[in-house]
Formats: C-alpha cells, sequence, structure tokens
C-alpha cells in the first residue's frame, strides 16, 4: 500500500497562530531548524489511483493542492470521497465541511463518532445539506475491504477525556479507535493510532506483526502544557499518552519488532519538533522517526 502524510501536528498545527512557545517562535523566525506542518492526517492507497483519507483537517484543502496525486483530473469531483474517521475532534472533522463540493462523501464511524458529529457538534447536519452523506458504520474487530486488496480493522481505543460534546466522560466504546490497514496481496500492515491515551493489552495485541505503526507523539512531558502556561490538564487528561516519563510511549514502543515507529499528531509545544534539540535525539536515538507533512511511506 502506499501512504501519504498529508499532516503531522495535532490540533492547531504548527506553529499554533496564537501560540509563542520554543517550538513556535522558531520555526516562524527560522532561529533552529524545525518545519511547519499541517492538522493531522493521512491518505492511503492501494494502487495509487484511488485514495482513501484517514481523518479531515481544517487544512484539507492545502493538503490536497499539495499533493497531485488528489488533484482532479477530468471534472470537479475530488479523489478522496471516502473519508474513515478515528474520532470526532475537530482536527479530525472539520475538513469535510471543505468537501462539501464533492458529489458525496462516504464516511466510515463508528455510532458514537457518528452521533457526535449529528447531535454533539452538528457538522453532519450542516453537511448534507450541502452533499449526500452515505455512513458505513464501523464496528471494532470486523474487516473492511476498501478496494484492490486493501482492507481495514478498527479496534477501540479506551479514553477517560471528557467530551465536550455526548454523553461526558468514561471509557464509551467508540469513541477513539484506532486502523489496522493490511495489505492483502503482500500481507503487510499498518496501523494508524493517532490518539491513545493508554497501551492496554488490548491496544498493544493491535500493534502485533505490523510493518509501520504511526502513533500518537501529542506531548513529550504529561505536564508540558502546564509548565507552558497553555492549558490545566496533563496530555493523559486530554486522552493522549505522553511520549517521555514513567510509561510513556518510548519505554514501552522502542523494544518492538516494528520495521518503522513513527510519531504523527505532534502538539506544536513538542520539543521533538526542533530537529537539534535532545529529545529529537533521544526520540530517533531509540528507533523512533517524527512524521512530517509530505511523508511517502511504501508499505
Amino acid at each position: 500500500m502506499w501512504v501519504r502524510v498529508l499532516g503531522s501536528a495535532a490540533g492547531g498545527g504548527f506553529p499554533q497562530w496564537n501560540c509563542a512557545c520554543p517550538p513556535c517562535r522558531a520555526v516562524r523566525d527560522g532561529s533552529r531548524p524545525c518545519r511547519a506542518r499541517t492538522q493531522s492526517s493521512i491518505a492511503v492507497s492501494p494502487d495509487e489511483r484511488r485514495w482513501f483519507l484517514f481523518n479531515a483537517s481544517p487544512d484539507v484543502r492545502a493538503q490536497i493542492e499539495s499533493f497531485p496525486a488528489l488533484h482532479p483530473c477530468g471534472d470537479r469531483a475530488v479523489p478522496p470521497q471516502v473519508v474513515v474517521l478515528t474520532d470526532a475532534e475537530l482536527d479530525h472533522t472539520l475538513g469535510l465541511l471543505l468537501l462539501r463540493e464533492s458529489g458525496g462523501i462516504e464516511l466510515h464511524a463508528t455510532k458514537a463518532v457518528h452521533d457526535t458529529l449529528c447531535d454533539g457538534t452538528s457538522l453532519l447536519r450542516t453537511l448534507v445539506a450541502y452533499c449526500p452523506v452515505t455512513w458505513h458504520q464501523v464496528e471494532p474487530q470486523a474487516d473492511v475491504p476498501l478496494g484492490d486488496g486493501l482492507s481495514y480493522r478498527a479496534f477501540d481505543v479506551p479514553t477517560t477525556k471528557r467530551a465536550r460534546f455526548g454523553s461526558g466522560e468514561g471509557n464509551g466504546q467508540g469513541r477513539v479507535v484506532g486502523y489496522r490497514l493490511t495489505d492483502e496481496r503482500s500481507g503487510r500492515v499498518l496501523v494508524y493510532l493517532p490518539g491513545v491515551q493508554e497501551f492496554t493489552s488490548a491496544v498493544r495485541d493491535q500493534l502485533a506483526g505490523c510493518s509501520c505503526l504511526l502513533v500518537d507523539g501529542t506531548c513529550w512531558h504529561d505536564d508540558e502544557l502546564i509548565r507552558l502556561g497553555r492549558a490545566g490538564r496533563t496530555a493523559r487528561q486530554m486522552g493522549h499518552l505522553p511520549i517521555d516519563g514513567p510509561g510513556g510511549s518510548l519505554g514501552q514502543l522502542s523494544p518492538l519488532p516494528i520495521e518503522r515507529k513513527i510519531y504523527i499528531h505532534i502538539n506544536n509545544t513538542n520539543p521533538i519538533l526542533l530537529e537539534d534539540s535532545p529529545q529529537r535525539r533521544t526520540a530517533e536515538r531509540h528507533g523512533m522517526e517524527v512524521a512530517v507533512d509530505g511523508l511517502d511511506l511504501w508499505i
């Protein structure tokens, strides 16, 4: 399969418009080596002709324009008319409204995500006023063919993050999912996991045998945003496992025998965005890569 990282930053992008943290200052003034990033999304294809969008960020227009394979050919129909969602967060769904001029959108989402987009944010109620939307209900552990030998299997990713819309907080199934994508021809597997609060045994089981892992790299420290005065909650309280510290993702992922392990959904405050930072060197020394917009993967 072919994978294009369309966006590699967390919500707000990098730099974030209202932030003057050290990484945001550095990317603006060029004082340290780092690259701007849009909000996280990937495109996946079995043949480099038909592409499937995983999450639709608010930056989707710029992401499509930056990738010629997604440009329209001969008419106004945009090739990625299938969108697969991991959750109902605004940084993963607002782009749906920018796809409203398509002839129709095939949306793959769990019932929990679909209900939030209908009855919580009302995003889908707005979208269907502009174009037809066909909802395919995502059921964890069910194999779903996308075409030409490419299939996915969703798996539940428990979270205790308070939901801004819908049913409060708790481990409601389907609020957050990851995807295990398989190329049936080669047997090779990509796991897309841009949001994870804890590597439970069930989540870890989904990583077995994968060739490439795109995984939540939101914050380096659990209290990163508190230290910088950007928020009053820890990374874990916001639904994201930090990279460093006790129980962090770096210590858990570095021993795993996965060919490529790549951090994605990286917050603007995370020092791994600075290519000369000690945190970046530590991550790379432990076999972890840092995604950048435009990264192409052949799996």
